[in-house]
Formats: structure tokens, sequence, C-alpha cells
């Protein structure tokens, strides 16, 4: 098929380069000409697993391009996925989803045949019924069709979730609304991946639905930590234990700082905003609590580092080792990682930020903290070290503990992901803290 993407940024540019993956012809439009021109020569502009492979490949084969003008995507495809963003509005109470109705009413004039529109942005229930509104007033004749197609992809996982979603939703209202999804996704459906077809407001509560559930899960399981710590009994076991059970499971289920990254925190704070509006009352006050938990997170690390610390941490150097708001992802967007580094300089202690992938994005947003281009400068003559994302060379990699050990003012480490492996720590001489749990020493182990 021919098919365009409009808007590429962090949902975008991994669509287009997962269609082109999947065989189709695509051009994705993006009007920062800087961006665009980025994309065009296989250069992604923020980091996302396997997305730059994938980008490179498509772009130099001439299946995928891109270019600023929506007219040349109107005229070229015969699909049109909409994944503009849908940030919150200022007052952080709702979906700002000006750019969504403005892509739709800026496309529905130029398209000169019959055409389907799907949208993939996250918008609250009503913006499909708003915008087909647009499409029926604009559409120069008929065969203009809009389905809803919310995404559910992990950042960090953005090409493996694209490629290979556990399923699919779609909210449309005529058969050939479904052949459209049918023919751009069949080598997915293929493989068996389940195709859920419903009406337009069933598809937008899902996704609401979905990540606000994930969100109760992460809040739910940082609330226990904070149990744990009072009785000093061990959160990791408990997570483990109550996650065999397969209507929980384990996913989700670890205390650390909280959720962040783009999608999460507005997903949550809009859906609960719209629930209220609706005035069902016990899912607003369960979702509000979901959002105090999570917001609380960051302060509980702060909490944890000064017991780690023995006091205060005012003067301390803190080696902040992380500042995407989760691994795999070079996003920083409401990371509870930098948010931490916020709070710890707040209280007087200087954090030195290092990540592997999201140090420029970071820089950017944060231009008064402290920065290096490396772990070992970052650990460099520290008195605490502070595992705030969950890359894997801080997690798995033996060779850390040994050679920071050697670097370090104190050999202690706070792990507010919950996600080391703490033995290989222990046996290089550290102190290991982490959030619902007792401090493991040394010499216990």
């Amino acid at each position: 098929m021919r098919v365009s993407v409009i808007g590429c940024g962090h949902l975008g540019a991994p669509h287009s380069a997962a269609m082109a993956e999947l065989g189709h012809e695509v051009i994705g439009v993006e009007l920062d000409p800087d961006k665009c021109r980025a994309l065009g020569d296989g250069i992604a502009p923020f980091y996302e697993a396997g997305f730059e492979d994938l980008l490179a490949r498509h772009t130099s084969s001439g299946r995928l391009r891109f270019t600023t003008d929506l007219a040349e995507a109107a005229d070229f495809a015969d699909l049109h996925f909409v994944t503009v963003g849908t940030p919150l509005r200022e007052d952080g109470r709702g979906y700002d989803v000006s750019q969504v109705i403005g892509a739709v009413r800026s496309l529905v004039p130029l398209l000169r045949g019959p055409a389907t529109i799907v949208g993939k942005s996250t918008v609250p229930v009503g913006t499909v019924a708003r915008l087909q509104e647009i499409v029926d007033a604009g559409a120069r004749g008929s065969g203009v069709e809009l389905i809803w197609n919310p995404e559910f992809l992990r950042e960090g996982h953005a090409v493996q979730d694209s490629l290979f979603p556990d399923r699919i939703v779609v909210g449309l209202t005529s058969p050939r609304a479904r052949e459209m999804v049918e023919e751009v996704y069949a080598p997915i459906l293929a493989r068996g991946v389940g195709l859920i077809v419903t009406d337009p407001p069933t598809a937008e509560v899902i996704k609401s639905a979905a990540n606000s559930f994930l969100t109760t899960k992460i809040s739910f399981i940082n609330a226990i930590a904070e149990v744990c710590e009072f009785v000093g009994a061990d959160v990791n076991m408990v997570a483990h234990a109550i996650g065999i059970d397969t209507r929980i499971g384990h996913g989700g289920m670890r205390p650390g700082i909280g959720y962040g990254g783009g999608c999460l925190p507005k997903d949550v704070a809009a859906f609960t905003h719209r629930v209220g509006e609706l005035g069902a009352r016990h899912a607003h006050e369960l979702l509000s609590a979901v959002e105090s938990v999570n917001a609380g997170r960051p302060l509980a690390a702060v909490e944890l580092i000064e017991k780690a610390n023995g006091g205060p941490i005012s003067g301390r150097v803190i080696a902040l080792l992380g500042a995407s708001f989760k691994a795999g992802t070079s996003d920083v967007r409401d990371s509870p990682a930098l948010r931490l580094a916020g709070q710890l300089a707040e209280r007087g202690a200087v954090p030195v930020i290092y990540d592997p992938e999201a140090l420029a994005a970071a820089r950017t947003l944060y231009p008064e903290l402290a920065y290096a281009d490396t772990a070992e400068r970052a650990v460099t003559d520290a008195d605490l070290v502070v595992l705030a994302t969950e890359w894997p060379e801080f997690t798995a990699d033996p060779k850390l503990p040994v050679a920071a050990a050697g670097l370090v003012r104190r050999k202690v480490l706070v792990d507010v992901r919950n996600a080391v492996e703490s033995g290989m720590w222990l046996a290089a001489g550290w102190e290991v803290w982490q959030l619902g749990r007792q401090p493991q020493l040394p010499e216990a182990h």
C-alpha cells in the first residue's frame, strides 16, 4: 500500500519505519524542516532501540521518504496515519488535541478520491466524533473513511511493538474501513495477532483504560514498598509471589521512582480529568490516588538516599546513573530520574548525571544540572551512587561495581529502580540500598 504518516515524533517516526519494513511505500510528514531533513538522511532525532537501523535501511532503499508538504502526502497515499502529539493542556487537566484536529482539518480538503484516515494519537473519548464532523464537512466527495487505531507501544520497544504487537485495536464503522485495516496490517495479522474491531468511542477508552491500569499496578507496588519499609519486609519477594498469580502477573510489578515519559503521565492525567467530568466519582478517586502515589516516589527515593548517607545530603556529590525515564529510549519527558536529580539539588546535594543515550536531551531540558560523559567520570569522587534508570550497562555489567569501587569516596549504591543484581555489588564491597527492602551490607554477603 501507499501510506503516509503525519507527525514524525516518538510515535510517528518509528511507525513510518515499521510500515516500510512491512512492505509498504511510506511518506512521513514532518513540519520541522531540520528534523525532516535528518529523517530523510536516515538519522534518528532521538534514541529508540532498533529505530535508526530500520530508518537508514528504508530511506536508503527508497521505500521510506519524508516531506514537509502535506499536499504531497495527500496525493501520494491511500491510507493516512495521524500520529501527531496530544500533550496535556497548560492547566494539566486534559489533552490538547489541537494538533490532531489541525492535521485532519488540513488533510481532508487535499484528498482527491477515496482515502482512509487512521488516527493513532491518544485522545479523550468523543474526539473521533468531532473529527468525523470535520471529515464530513471538508471532504470533496464520498469515500473518506475515519478509523481509530490506538497504539500500545512501550517506549524503548516502539519498533518491536510496531512490528510484533500483542493485539491490534480498531474503532470503525464500515466494511471498507475494515478491509483497509486488514490490508495495511496483513503481514502482522498473518502471524495470528488478534484484530479487535469495535466502534470508535470504545477504541478511545481501551487506550486510556490500558494505560490507567498499568499505572495502577506500578503505583500499587510502590505503595506496598512503603509498607515493606515500615515492617522490614522484602518488596521484591512480595512482588514475585503475588505476580505468580496469572490474574495479576509480573509485568509492571517492580517498585521504583514511578512512571514517566511522554505517554503514561499525560494519559492518566487526562483520563482522570475526563472521568471526573463524566461524574464517575469512584474511578476518579482511584485514578487520583494512583497519580498521588506516583508523584511521591522521587521524594521517597530522596529519603532513602538520606538514610543511606546517614543524614542530610547537603554538599554530597551524588553520581546519578540514568536520565531517561526508562531504559531503551532517550526520552526525558516527565522523567522521574531527572525529577529526582532536581530534588537532590534542592536539598543542597550535587548530582552528576550520566546516561548512555539521553545526555543531550537532558542537558537541553535541565541545563542547570551537572553531567558526565561516562559512568566512570560520574562516579569519580562521589559520596553515593544512585541507579536512576535501569540501563543494562548499570544493572548487569559485573565490571562496573569493581571499576567504580576504586573511584568513589564511599561504596554506597542506592538502587531506586530495584533493578540491580545486588550480589555482584556486595562482592565488590558495596552497601546496596533499594526501595522497599532492608539495606544489604557487604559483610553479610
